[in-house]
C-alpha cells in the first residue's frame, strides 16, 4: 500500500485531490470492465456521495462465473483490488451496466414467453399437430 506522509500538509492536499478526480483505465482494461459490467459483475459506487465536486466512481470487479468464466479473458490485477475511476469512464461503465441488465431481462422475458411445444410438435406447412 502506498504510504502518504502526514507532516506535509500540501503532499496530503495532493494525494487527496488526485483521488477525488480518479484515473483511467487503460483501453484494454476498460474493455474487460465494461464486459464484466455488461454481465453483472460489476460494483460500482460514487467515491463520495455527499461531495457535490467529486464525480470519481470506485469500481469493484467479481470473478465471471460458470461459461463466462471460460471464455473471457480478465487481467487478475482488475479482480483483485478496488478501483477508483474517474467521472467519465464511471459514468460509461454505470450506463453498460444498465445496458446489460436491460438486455438479459429482455432475453429472460422472451424465453418466458416462448412456447417450445408448438415449436416442435406443430407443423405450420402441414396444418396438422
Amino acid at each position: 500500500m502506498k504510504g502518504i506522509p502526514i507532516n506535509d500538509p500540501g503532499a496530503l492536499r495532493n494525494e487527496l485531490a488526485k483521488y477525488k478526480r480518479g484515473k483511467k483505465l487503460d483501453i484494454r482494461q476498460f474493455n474487460q470492465a465494461a464486459r464484466l459490467a455488461w454481465l453483472g459483475r460489476a460494483v460500482l459506487s460514487p467515491l463520495d456521495p455527499e461531495d457535490p465536486d467529486c464525480k470519481a466512481w470506485l469500481l469493484y470487479l467479481q470473478r465471471p462465473e460458470g461459461l463466462a468464466e471460460h471464455c473471457l479473458v480478465v487481467d487478475e490485477d482488475l479482480l483483485q483490488f478496488i478501483h477508483v475511476l474517474d467521472a467519465e469512464q464511471g459514468a460509461h461503465l454505470v450506463a453498460i451496466l444498465g445496458e446489460g441488465v436491460k438486455a438479459r431481462a429482455g432475453e429472460l422475458e422472451a424465453l418466458n414467453r416462448r412456447d417450445f411445444y408448438l415449436d416442435r410438435y406443430f407443423d405450420p406447412e402441414k396444418g396438422k399437430g
